[in-house]
């Protein structure tokens, strides 16, 4: 893991862009263990109440279902916690947001062979302005992200501009400009929630798996607990969904 804290220029480029790209942040060892963690969630029983697992229709095999992302597992597994809440991740976040951070959210996206990607959005759309005013995201890459199986795209410098567009309802990507920014396994991209982003799908035939760990300033209050709550209410896991509703992801 890396063993340094962020630069003055860190900073500044985190200012001015909007994120910031760290290559080799974890070596190859620490991203093998993640992956196995990873791997462990994703055979781990479904079971209501604890870690969250979500499907989506396949691009490329249709009919099939195929994992998309595991969210709020961080409660239930001792390593992921210890990573997330405890290392250089939170401590990097922290510096770069100018105080402690406390977690917020914790999420997998898996990307499988066929797995789509997402609108172009800024994260604080979802109503995170109910919770906080700022938020960072840490991209941790596991497995190399590139244009082919859609990797994050990035519009620099857009964040300064608030909020571009409403809740809930995705970005024109026209004009955004995003650029994308592929990144090795080890790699971390810290990004704040007015960003505007975005990624293509995975029409390779391997999995992108990528932690997508995001914090806000401890003195902002711990919102985790509330968030997946509300979460639950509008659009639960699949385990716990009515078979009789229709849930619609919106950004």
């Amino acid at each position: 893991m890396i063993d340094r804290i962020p630069t003055g220029e860190d900073t500044a480029r985190m200012q001015r862009d909007g994120y910031l790209v760290v290559r080799e942040f974890l070596d190859a060892r620490e991203v093998a263990g993640l992956l196995d963690w990873a791997t462990e969630l994703e055979q781990a029983p479904e079971v209501s109440g604890r870690h969250w697992v979500y499907r989506e229709d396949s691009m490329s095999a249709p009919g099939q279902r195929v994992i998309q992302r595991i969210e709020n597992f961080c409660p239930y597994h001792p390593g992921f916690d210890r990573f997330i809440r405890h290392a250089a991740l939170a401590r990097w976040t922290g510096a770069l947001l100018g105080g402690p951070v406390v977690l917020f959210k914790d999420k997998i996206n898996f990307k499988m062979p066929g797995g789509a990607g997402f609108k172009a959005h800024q994260d604080q759309q979802a109503g995170w302005s109910t919770y906080a005013p700022l938020f960072v995201t840490a991209m941790v890459t596991l497995d190399a992200a590139t244009l082919e199986n859609g990797c994050l795209e990035i519009a620099p410098g857009r964040h300064r501009e608030g909020l571009i567009g409403q809740q809930w309802v995705p970005l024109e990507e026209q004009g955004l400009s995003l650029e994308a920014v592929p990144t090795a396994p080890g790699d971390v991209i810290f990004f704040d929630s007015y960003v505007p982003h975005a990624s293509k799908p995975n029409l390779t035939h391997a999995p992108r798996r990528i932690l997508y760990i995001t914090y806000n300033l401890a003195s902002e209050g711990d919102h985790r607990e509330r968030y997946f709550a509300d979460k639950h209410a509008s659009f639960p896991p699949d385990i716990d969904r009515d078979r009789e509703k229709t849930y619609v992801f919106r950004v």
